[in-house]
């Protein structure tokens, strides 16, 4: 229950603030733990239900690090996390890094996908990280314990790990150099393969992170995003506590049912000026004000600095909805701040700088699937957003498939290098191998670079190529888009085999009308528009709503859609002769 007495903790004390420049995430604890800042958790409506001030975090920490070093649990050994947003998970994250192991936050089960499909996911990260122990919320209990089994791990709730002894004991001497935690991508890059982050790594890009934003004395930090994410746990809790700041938490099984009270939470503190999302959550928002009115009334978005951006491609179309719908509020397009990273990189590689917003460069479709001009079809292009500059200490280059330099305004691989670069995949020295060049990451991802600062285009491995011609999934996907009734993650496009041993497009679409001849309808609409578009005929399945699948962040998944469908799994909507 909500006490109205709470009183959140603060943005500013005396502690002198220090960006990140610590030897260990350890020393991070212990410096933010002198201060009066913390994590404050929100209930289902944005209402202020639990204050942990990072005093009580460490306290709670040390306590938690006793019992798992008197459950055996020692240096090394991996620790597996249920990420639920709350003082548990942040408390226990933090008693592994003092034991001296490795925590590994995994995903919560999420409302698609079902029971199996959670329980196989979790058994699957279970058997890569190989944890001595998984810690769940009892709430889930059954479908952790069912993994843990499968995999041969014990398994505790964290309510019943909190009666175990904790007998005094000396913890470990952490150093730079070993390795802070496990870090599971989304599925969008080698999954289910955990990045090995070390303190040094972890701290180094913390530290870019905040001078890049300019991190100001009375900034503090609001969020949905779930901890299982690099993103929401590195970006906004690890960074929080690395940098002194205080943040204001949101479920994102909460802001799922009820987006608009993260707007609620950011209006209500006068010093809530930092704020993170993907383009859905903003998305989502502007969709979900659009039939309101007295926006001003209900918002003040006004102190709203840092509206950071990132975690899939950007759509400028739906920034300037956004922008367009909480303009009333006092929201200013210039907060917009695109960036570009990933696991394999801890979290940053590049930033806009702050006040810039976003910025856009038309390229000509040809250009981006390195296809020559057609010139019996008018020119079309796509807005590319820049995604800002590299961190301090960061290195970006772009490189073609023969490994040779671009320039400016010359699409190739998405290359960086610095000291926030992972330190290997856990226990895969094939994968590490084939990212990681004398220091370099390959990212998987396309883009370019003009006077410093890079365009993301796409990810490789996402390219549908048909008859020689390259051809982007999002291309397609927002043709469909532009119809009406469409949302952003409605559809998923990738190439399949047809019979004759050729490639050829094909697209899923989630359909919510019912009568059967608006369906054809619908499907002929479709073909139409994509063939407008990209010029290529495709292969269209109508099939039923939240049928597609999302990876644990909540982005598409094309990759296990194309697997699903298939394999059968995905079953299309039949259709009328």
């Amino acid at each position: 229950m909500t006490d109205a007495a709470l009183t959140p903790t603060p943005n500013d004390c005396d502690l002198p603030r220090i960006r990140a420049q610590f030897a260990t995430f350890n020393d991070a604890i212990d410096y933010a733990a002198q201060s009066l800042k913390g994590l404050n958790f929100h209930d289902m409506r944005g209402e202020l239900a639990r204050v942990y001030p990072y005093s009580e975090m460490r306290e709670d920490a040390l306590v938690m690090a006793r019992r798992l070093i008197a459950a055996g649990i020692g240096r090394e050994d991996r620790v597996a996390l249920i990420a639920e947003t709350g003082p548990d998970f942040a408390a226990l994250f933090c008693a592994c890094v003092y034991a001296g192991a490795w925590p590994v936050p995994l995903p919560l089960p999420t409302t698609f996908g079902g029971k199996d499909n959670y329980i196989d996911q979790l058994a699957i990260q279970l058997m890569s990280s190989d944890p001595k122990l998984l810690i769940y919320p009892a709430e889930i209990a059954e479908m952790a314990e069912a993994a843990a089994a499968r995999q041969g791990c014990d398994a505790t709730s964290w309510q019943d790990f909190g009666t175990r002894p904790a007998p005094e004991c000396e913890l470990p001497q952490a150093s730079p150099d070993d390795i802070c935690y496990l870090q599971y991508s989304s599925g969008s890059t080698r999954f289910p393969t955990g990045v090995a982050v070390t303190h040094s790594a972890l701290l180094h890009n913390l530290y870019g992170h905040s001078t890049t934003m300019e991190l100001g004395t009375n900034d503090r930090c609001v969020s949905w995003l779930p901890w299982y994410h690099d993103m929401g746990l590195v970006g906004c809790l690890l960074s929080l506590i690395a940098n002194q700041v205080s943040g204001d938490y949101l479920k994102p099984d909460a802001f799922a049912r009820r987006p608009l009270a993260w707007l609620d939470m950011i209006s209500r503190n006068p010093g809530n000026t930092l704020s993170y999302s993907p383009t859905f959550g903003y998305d989502i928002c502007a969709r979900r004000i659009s039939s309101q009115s007295h926006v001003a009334d209900r918002f003040d978005l006004s102190r709203w600095r840092i509206a950071g951006n990132g975690a899939d491609m950007i759509r400028p179309d739906v920034m300037q909805n956004f922008v367009n719908a909480f303009a009333e509020a006092g929201f200013k397009a210039a907060s917009f701040t695109p960036s570009y990273g990933l696991a394999e990189a801890v979290l940053a590689v590049t930033v806009m700088p702050p006040g810039e917003g976003i910025r856009v460069e038309l390229v000509e479709e040809e250009r981006l699937s390195g296809a020559p001009r057609d010139l019996s079809r008018p020119a079309r292009y796509r807005a590319i957003v820049n995604c800002g500059k590299a961190l301090p200490d960061m290195e970006v280059a772009i490189r073609g498939e023969d490994g040779a330099a671009k320039g400016d305004h010359q699409i190739g691989k998405v290359w960086c290098r610095g000291p926030s670069v992972m330190h290997s995949y856990f226990r895969n020295p094939e994968a590490t191998d084939d990212c990681l060049v004398d220091g370099w990451l390959d990212t998987g991802d396309m883009g370019y670079t003009a006077k410093g600062y890079l365009f993301i285009v796409g990810r490789a491995k996402d390219m549908i190529i048909i008859n020689g011609k390259n051809h982007w999934p999002q291309d397609i996907e927002w043709a469909v888009e532009q119809l009406p009734g469409f949302n952003h993650g409605d559809i998923a496009a990738f190439s399949i085999e047809m019979e004759n041993g050729e490639e050829a497009p094909a697209v899923l679409v989630h359909c919510k009308v019912s009568d059967p001849e608006e369906r054809v309808r619908l499907r002929d609409q479709i073909a139409d528009k994509v063939r407008s578009v990209t010029g290529m005929s495709c292969i269209v399945e109508l099939v039923p709503p939240r049928t597609l699948p999302r990876t644990s962040s909540g982005k598409l998944s094309r990759a296990k859609a194309k697997k699903l469908y298939l394999a059968g799994e995905i079953v299309p909507i039949r259709l009328a002769a």
